[in-house]
């Protein structure tokens, strides 16, 4: 199959509500999914911890204590997951599952995002570096890094914090990602900014696409995503063939929303041995930089 020329994504800016029962929580992703697909996206980002969302629809004695809250989000995985499935496959599209919190053991959890394909196929990756205040939760860093070959090319994840981080990207990026996706969930602007800055960065860096996922708005009644800010961007190297900003979308902050662009994959191709800085090729040059690529495992989903 000959790569794709361009490609058209959309990233959510998911507003934390505070459904009554989980059926309201699946009508709304089903709408959310909807729309998102009516954008012409072939690639739907969902954020960072938007899981969470479903402890709301579990009663008070649940949605208000942090364990609690973990726990039954957690045994939802499977079928949070499957109804992803079935959207991917009524609209066509990919979807990046908003993550969640998944079951290592008594009272043990990753972060992990889920991607599915219209075709059912799941790729997982989990989050590679904590925050402190995951560390706080009881939430476990992963070190299995991962790239998913799908029908649309080459994918990879940095779930939030770990946009921050650049040797994650770079390995994701020398196993062929062209496309990163970064849910995320901060709880201030400074939050936001700081995945902002990293995914840029990563871009700009490996002279690929990133799309940055945020959740917003307030969910006082929950002690795991209580205050949300942010906005979604989908972000390419500043290069006069590509974007002279490096910002292809970028939505109105902590609005619910969702944000699309095409990007045009065989421009970033051509930067990388063409282009006015060739970063990419020249991260070598850094004194004591190594390649990565045999760190990643690639997950095939086509």
């Amino acid at each position: 199959m000959s790569p794709r020329q361009t490609l058209k994504v959309a990233s959510a800016q998911y507003p934390i509500d505070q459904p009554a029962t989980l059926d309201a929580w699946r009508d709304k992703i089903a709408r959310w999914v909807a729309d998102g697909a009516a954008t012409g996206a072939e690639v739907l980002v969902f954020p960072e911890y938007a899981a969470i969302e479903q402890a709301a629809a579990l009663g008070e004695k649940v949605y208000s204590d942090l364990a609690a809250t973990l726990d039954a989000v957690a045994e939802l995985e499977s079928a949070r997951v499957q109804l992803h499935q079935e959207l991917a496959a009524k609209h066509g599209v990919h979807i990046l599952v908003g993550s969640g919190p998944s079951r290592k053991g008594p009272g043990r959890y990753t972060n992990a995002a889920q991607l599915v394909t219209p075709k059912g196929n799941v790729g997982v990756q989990e989050k590679l570096v904590m925050t402190p205040f995951e560390v706080d939760w009881g939430i476990s860093a992963s070190n299995e890094m991962r790239v998913f070959d799908t029908s649309l090319g080459l994918i990879g994840i940095n779930i939030c914090y770990d946009s921050e981080f650049p040797l994650l990207a770079r390995a994701m990026a020398e196993a062929g990602a062209e496309l990163l996706l970064v849910p995320s969930c901060t709880e201030r602007v400074s939050g936001y900014h700081r995945v902002r800055t990293g995914s840029r960065a990563r871009a700009l860096e490996n002279q690929i696409a990133a799309v940055v996922s945020p959740t917003v708005g307030d969910a006082l009644w929950s002690p795991a995503v209580d205050h949300n800010s942010g906005s979604a961007g989908i972000y390419v190297p500043s290069e006069h063939t590509v974007s002279d900003t490096g910002i292809l979308a970028q939505g109105e902050l902590n609005a619910a929303q969702w944000v699309a662009a095409d990007i045009d994959l065989r421009r970033l191709r051509h930067l990388r041995n063409s282009g006015e800085m060739r970063n990419y090729v020249d991260w070598l040059n850094q004194p004591g930089a190594a390649k990565l690529a045999d760190k990643v495992e690639v997950v095939t989903l086509a």
